[in-house]
């Protein structure tokens, strides 16, 4: 099914925007590692809704309830399942997409696809709503990497053309960017995206943008060649993230700017072990890992739910019709993807390093 993902580590995510529950199964997690059930709310909180002017007003707990897999707070081998309650739900504001699907959304598609039966309300299982159980088991499967000295972290890299300051991708900086509210290297710059979101809202609007994601600690040698390397399995899952529409591996589209000699990474050795002046690759040749950091950015389109009217047509009537789309909605995703970026890149590294 599509829901599921993983070779060695399996996440499967259930659940609709406005059914009674979502949630998460993490099946093939080793067993005899505590799991820090605080750490994991306080990173999905990061996530969470409702927190400011410049995302939707729908507020949710997003307090995970455990049904399987922990015994005392540790890993017991069993399934890890947990399951998030949709608490603040408003059905009857998205009554009228059966019929007039929204521009840019899964409406139409999905109605193609399920013949008419697939849920509307708050998106369905299409829905950024489903990103909570996905931080879950991001927030679970990074503790474990913590155990063998791999971290994940991520920033906003632009919001509407204003840029924030990159990583050096040869040495990730160690700033603790999670505990910002707004997640930017640059604060100055942070403000300037903080006004364009705002701005766009204030226009009945909404506006994307760029987040840029790194992993430090992985050994050289992980990953296959060719259908399953680790730009392959990050990018499918990454895509799975709803709002996704692009990725780039260390420099990226960039280098078909390049001559060879200008992007090659020159080997030396450092304390003692092979590593690259520069990163250009994102630590990652021929789909293995290099030992560098590895280094990729994100294109997180604009919300497709705005206030103003737009263009769409009546399915049962086959006739053009302007629609005003009803609802709570982000007038940017960006900020909270941060961690949702974050925690798919966790259990993805995690399925690839159990390479068994």
């Amino acid at each position: 099914m599509s829901s599921m993902t993983g070779k060695n580590i399996k996440v499967s995510v259930f659940g609709q925007s406005h059914s009674a529950a979502i949630g998460v199964v993490i099946d093939g997690l080793p067993a005899g590692f505590p799991i820090d059930l605080e750490r994991v709310y306080a990173f999905m909180a990061r996530r969470a809704p409702g927190q400011n002017a410049m995302s939707t007003t729908r507020k949710e707990a997003d307090k995970p309830e455990i049904l399987s897999g922990l015994a005392d707070g540790v890993t017991c081998g069993a399934p890890l399942c947990a399951v998030i309650a949709n608490t603040n739900t408003r059905s009857q504001d998205y009554k009228n997409l059966k019929d007039c699907p929204r521009p840019s959304h899964a409406d139409f598609a999905a109605s193609v696809k399920y013949n008419g039966f697939n849920d509307v309300a708050g998106g369905g299982h299409f829905s950024g709503r489903l990103t909570a159980p996905l931080c879950f088991a991001g927030a679970v499967c990074m503790q474990i990497l913590e155990t063998k000295n791999i971290k994940v972290k991520a920033h906003i890299y632009a919001i509407g053309g204003i840029a924030d300051t990159p990583f050096d991708p040869v040495k990730i900086q160690d700033d603790d960017i999670a505990a910002k509210d707004f997640p930017v290297l640059d604060d100055v710059q942070g403000e300037k995206m903080k006004d364009a979101i705002l701005a766009a809202k204030a226009d009945a609007d909404s506006v994307g943008g760029v987040i840029e994601c790194a992993v430090t600690g992985v050994h050289a040698g992980f990953g296959d060649p060719m259908f399953d390397g680790v730009e392959n399995i990050l990018a499918r899952n990454i895509f799975g993230v709803p709002a996704i529409k692009g990725i780039e591996f260390g420099s990226g589209f960039s280098c078909a700017q390049m001559r060879g000699s200008e992007h090659n990474d020159p080997y030396r050795i450092i304390d003692g072990q092979v590593k690259t002046e520069t990163n250009r690759s994102g630590g990652i040749t021929g789909g293995i890992t290099t030992g560098m950091p590895i280094v990729f950015r994100v294109a997180v389109k604009p919300t497709a739910s705005i206030g103003k009217e737009q263009k769409s047509v009546s399915l049962s009537r086959m006739k053009n019709e302007p629609l005003i789309i009803h609802g709570r909605h982000d007038p940017c995703i960006v900020q909270r993807a941060v961690p949702v970026i974050e925690a798919v890149t966790a259990f993805s590294m995690l399925d690839i390093i159990s390479e068994p």
